[in-house]
């Protein structure tokens, strides 16, 4: 006897009917749709670390880019049907096509796209069942299969149903669209059902008898006896292509099971679909699957909507809702209300959804994406064996998370790290370390607080990582090793910009990379030494000033980092003139980009004779008369700050380089340098307030036109208070004086009207600051 068990992928309503038919059938085998190369990992499905959601990984040892994912759930039909053959001592096996072919024939692989084929998932004009939802009324075909089948507990007789309709649905799809194995779409159906028809007959000849064959619905009409010829069938397997695979087990998320992730046999709602398999079970007492044994009742149909806003509730509360329980009986009534008027036997998750929006978020539509997030969808994350099948790199992660107590979770979780604390620094290495090998489990955060002891990070464990880490395994046996031989591979694939190897040094250092150090430096050293290229020096010196500066929160030796600083800020201070003297105005704003970063990383070090020296080079490039007019300007300003410049000295440069005689063009470059990035300069300094009001007053209309983008331009890098103090200043200068009738002279001395010359001035920086439109007329 065999029977076939046509199920969808991910349902509960299929896994609970499959539960009570094979308890009813009592198989001595069962074969389900699935790789026949992970025979060997099924028996972890039984174990006690084993927690769905997991997924089966398959994959080309030699070909990492190649990779298929089986996930499971607890509510999958084949997970329960696995469960059952385990626990009864039944073999179990998969029968589908081997992954040592389909891999290979993959050109161009795609790591999302599903093992499974889609069933009911697809949405498009092309999918099958949409054809049985249309004819019952609805226009998706997944409501439709939810509604038929999934919110179902325990019906025997339903697969026969569907094996019916899948037969009588098939004959149709194939006589509008007759199948093409010329098409690779069809050739592959063709060859999987082949296989699988080749996996049924060996059951066959080796005495099996009650043979269960669970496999996606659409596949049973080619699953049913009398079978095809067995030349047609092999036939079609001879000559397959081959590669060496291995299988195994690793954590999934309900995230991933959507069809929003791209896994194309997904579905909507995998955490409601959890609750419906919950609902169907008790928690203590789990449905039996011996039917001798007293089986529990099935829940009443409120049940399902009463646990549901409940859970939803409790979420709200928990985000600080006012939710109380005559909201959630409220919501309950409304809900059964919905269902009863679009005559639904009782309510989905659509008219659950309505009542929760409707009641309990007061009509807000917000915090509906809260629940979907947390409760529709569900950030649950599952577990394997720790002594599955896994390669000494993933071992060695897995020792550094239990050793240094972070958990992969798949929600995000903020991690903040104090590096005085060695548990907190080993922390900050292992996730450094991980990012190096592209293993982004932890995101950097910005922190503020404690200084430079303080480092901040997002943590949030992907189902992607497995196959970063397999990748990653290459390198090393070791999390350490294999980040130490990436780097060292990065650096001797080609030459490198000076800026990037001085980045990779300060990655190695913050990931406590001891290996990797000796050589990076080396070879920076053989760079700098070689480079002609001033501006690459000054753009590589700001990563080692970092490495310098905070040396001793890491625990690092990086005494050979500072003779290489030392090297170049002497290169930088030396060549400095020589280099500006001849740029154009594009190779100019690199360079005050450049002497902007140049200057912060030497007032980082902190080291006298670097100070020195540069100030001394900078000076030299203020007197220097040929020098681009922006690059002037930014000298000014970065000596003014620190300092080296006097602000009346400053004022009378300014006066100067905005005098009348000069080209305005050239003065608007120079007033941008010395502008640039922060206006609190023109803020507190009446003086430059003034220069600058008597140089735009002076313009004419032509030249103010002309000089107008690059000032509007200079003023939009100012900050948001920067602005806002500018125009009050503005709007005080630019208010006319009180009237007698209006203020008291005694008290308030009256303020005399602008000159028409500076009411214009006025106006221009109105417009600057974006609070009024352009003048009208200038002169």
């Amino acid at each position: 006897m065999m029977q076939l068990f046509g199920i969808r992928h991910h349902g509960p309503g299929c896994a609970a009917s499959l539960r009570a038919s094979l308890a009813a059938m009592q198989p001595d085998i069962v074969l389900i749709e699935g790789p026949t190369d992970a025979n060997g990992v099924l028996h972890f499905v039984t174990h006690a670390q084993m927690e769905p959601p997991v997924a089966l990984l398959v994959y080309a040892p030699d070909r990492l880019h190649q990779v298929a994912y089986y996930p499971f759930a607890v509510f999958s039909p084949e997970w329960q049907g696995i469960q059952y053959a385990l626990h009864h001592d039944i073999p179990v096996r998969f029968i589908d096509l081997p992954q040592k072919h389909q891999l290979v024939a993959e050109e161009k692989p795609d790591l999302k796209s599903p093992a499974h084929p889609t069933l009911a998932a697809a949405k498009t004009p092309s999918d099958p069942l949409l054809w049985l939802a249309a004819a019952a009324g609805f226009d998706d075909s997944e409501r439709w299969w939810n509604h038929l089948i999934e919110q179902r507990q325990n019906h025997t007789d339903l697969f026969a149903g569907i094996l019916a309709a899948m037969v009588t649905l098939r004959q149709e799809w194939e006589q509008t669209y007759p199948p093409n194995l010329e098409q690779q779409r069809d050739r592959h159906q063709a060859i999987r059902e082949a296989h699988m028809r080749k996996m049924i007959r060996q059951a066959q000849k080796e005495g099996f008898e009650a043979i269960a064959i669970i496999c996606g619905a659409w596949h049973t009409p080619a699953l049913m006896e009398p079978f095809p010829k067995v030349k047609d069938d092999n036939a079609l397997l001879k000559g397959l292509p081959n590669v060496k695979v291995n299988a195994t087990w690793i954590p999934w998320t309900y995230g991933r099971l959507t069809l929003d992730s791209g896994y194309g046999a997904g579905i909507d709602s995998p955490g409601w679909y959890h609750h419906l398999w919950q609902s169907g079970q008790t928690s203590n007492h789990p449905q039996p699957l011996d039917p001798s044994e007293p089986r529990s009742c099935p829940p009443a149909p409120a049940s399902i909507a009463i646990g549901w806003l409940t859970q939803v509730a409790y979420l709200l509360r928990h985000e600080g809702f006012d939710v109380s329980s005559a909201h959630v009986i409220e919501a309950v009534r409304l809900a059964e209300t919905l269902a009863a008027l679009r005559d639904r036997p009782l309510p989905g998750l659509a008219e659950l959804d309505e009542a929760a929006q409707t009641v309990l978020c007061q009509g807000e539509a917000t915090p509906m994406s809260l629940i979907r997030d947390k409760l529709t969808v569900s950030d649950r994350l599952g577990t394997v064996p720790d002594d599955i099948p896994i390669i000494p790199l993933q071992q060695d992660l897995q020792q550094c998370q239990k050793r240094l107590r972070l958990k992969p979770v798949a929600e995000k979780k903020t991690l903040t790290l104090d590096l005085r604390n060695p548990t907190d620094l080993a922390r900050s290495q292992l996730l450094h370390q991980l990012s190096i090998l592209g293993i982004d489990w932890g995101t950097p955060l910005a922190t503020s607080g404690k200084g430079t002891f303080k480092e901040g990070w997002v943590l949030q464990w992907q189902p992607d990582l497995a196959i970063a880490l397999i990748e990653a395994g290459r390198w090393g046996n070791t999390v350490a090793m294999a980040a130490t031989a990436y780097l060292l591979d990065q650096v001797a694939q080609s030459p490198l910009p000076l800026a990037t190897l001085t980045r990779h040094l300060d990655r190695a250092l913050v990931a406590n990379l001891a290996a990797a150090i000796a050589p990076l430096l080396q070879q920076i050293q053989t760079t700098a030494a070689l480079s002609k290229d001033l501006l690459s020096l000054m753009m590589a010196l700001p990563a080692l000033a970092q490495v310098v500066r905070y040396r001793n929160v890491r625990q690092t030796d990086t005494q050979t980092v500072i003779q290489v600083v030392d090297g170049l800020v002497t290169r930088i201070c030396l060549g400095l003139g020589q280099t500006c003297r001849t740029l154009d105005d594009e190779a100019a704003q690199q360079m005050a980009i450049a002497l902007q970063r140049t200057h912060q990383a030497i007032q980082l070090l902190r080291i006298s004779q670097h100070q020195t020296a540069w100030f001394r080079a900078l000076s030299q490039l203020l007197d220097h008369n040929g020098l681009n007019s922006h690059l002037l300007g930014r000298c000014c300003r970065i000596l003014l700050d620190a300092g080296e410049v006097s602000p009346p000295e400053a004022a009378r440069r300014l006066h100067l380089a905005l005098s009348v005689g000069n080209d305005p063009a050239a003065a608007a470059q120079w007033l941008a340098g010395f502008l640039e990035g922060s206006g609190l300069l023109l803020i507190h300094d009446d003086q430059l307030w003034a220069i600058l009001d008597q140089w735009v007053t002076s313009l004419t209309e032509d030249a103010f036109i002309a000089v107008l983008p690059l000032l509007r331009r200079t003023f939009s890098s100012f900050t948001g208070p920067e602005l806002r103090q500018m125009g009050d200043r503005v709007r005080q200068e630019s208010s006319p004086s009180p009237s007698p009738e209006q203020t008291n002279i005694s008290e308030f001395p009256p303020t005399p009207s602008p000159a028409p010359h500076r009411q214009k001035a006025l106006e221009t920086l109105s417009y600057l600051l974006h609070l009024t439109p352009p003048p009208s007329v200038r002169g």
